[in-house]
């Protein structure tokens, strides 16, 4: 992570979010005053009290803060996120509308600056400008984590660029929160976003992950969900997959099935709404190939194919290594196996 430029502007000492300002030097309700206590909340410390203490204890740097925001439950804010928005000079968001509802409910006094796909590269520079002075500038999405499917990374290649401290404040994830819960398996998975609203576009996408061997997780608008899953179903197979629909809000839905069973399901419901992902599972009962198996692919493609290509149209359907796949495929060849140069 690079550092801020040095000399920056008044803004350059890190800032203190001062608790005590905000929610009044003690809790009345409580016996306790408030407090940062270094080694965690004292026996009958009123809960209250700790929130004021972590809070009035985070140390805010200068800089671009990408800060995770709650999905749908405001009680999914984290305190460091809390900390930053009331100290930060301006927030950088998707829509200032949702975004203002953020600053009504957590009393932050930031300026919202519009930051979306249609005007990031006019408003870029401006932000840079005010980073480079050395103020705390805030960026949001309308609901989890920045970049996760917006134009946000623009600014952050661009404070990069202009070596400012780009920091991380972890927090709510669609994609995460879905997949924690699923039931799928988790130690590898590939996040592919919204499919194309296109047919051709959207079967296109997914018979490229076809060869993946991870679970997957897309977003989807309810109006395609059922089409979505019935493509699925018949490019993907027919996996395992977990339905994951306004997730945190009132009305959570959680919907497992096999992918078949899923765009049936969802067809009977034309009306419905709200965020969705989709969280499929990896393709199942496809063991390895064997050497005599590689060999015979391999031969195959030799024949129509040079040795390079031929490893690599291997690799994508097998998911195998492609270097071993190359150095077998010019074993194969040297002995006659493949006329292919």
């Amino acid at each position: 992570m690079r550092q801020p430029k040095n000399g920056a502007g008044p803004y350059s000492e890190a800032k203190r979010y001062n608790a005590e300002n905000e929610m009044g030097s003690r809790n009345t309700s409580g016996d306790l005053p408030n407090k940062a206590t270094p080694t965690g909340p004292t026996k009958g410390e009123p809960i209250a009290e700790i929130p004021g203490s972590k809070l009035s204890a985070t140390h805010i740097e200068p800089g671009l803060h990408i800060v995770a925001t709650p999905i749908g439950n405001l009680g999914d804010i984290t305190l460091r996120a809390i900390a930053v928005l009331r100290a930060a000079n301006a927030v950088a968001c998707e829509d200032t509308r949702v975004t203002g509802k953020l600053k009504t409910e957590f009393g932050f006094t930031a300026q919202l600056v519009p930051y979306h796909e249609h005007n990031a590269e006019r408003t870029t520079p401006t932000l840079i400008e005010r980073l480079n002075s050395g103020e705390i500038v805030a960026l949001v999405s309308d609901a989890g984590t920045p970049l996760v499917s917006d134009p946000g990374y623009r600014l952050v290649n661009a404070a990069l660029e202009n070596d400012i401290n780009v920091i991380p404040i972890p927090g709510p994830s669609a994609p995460l929160a879905a997949l924690s819960v699923s039931g799928l398996p988790t130690d590898r998975f590939v996040f592919e976003g919204f499919l194309p609203n296109k047919v051709s576009a959207r079967r296109k996408a997914l018979e490229q992950a076809v060869p993946v061997k991870a679970t997957l997780v897309f977003f989807e608008s309810p109006k395609r969900l059922a089409n979505s899953l019935s493509d699925m179903a018949e490019l993907l197979g027919n996996r395992k997959a977990v339905i994951a629909r306004e997730v945190t809000k009132r009305f959570e839905e959680m919907t497992r099935g096999t992918l078949s069973e899923l765009a049936a399901q969802f067809d009977e419901r034309p009306g419905l709404k709200g965020e969705v992902t989709i969280i499929v599972g990896p393709p199942e009962g496809n063991k390895e190939p064997s050497e005599k198996e590689i060999d015979v692919l391999l031969i195959e493609a030799l024949a129509d194919l040079s040795v390079k290509d031929a490893a690599s149209a291997i690799a994508d359907k097998t998911g195998l290594q492609r270097r071993p796949l190359y150095q077998r495929a010019l074993t194969l060849q040297s002995k006659g196996g493949a006329t292919s140069e």
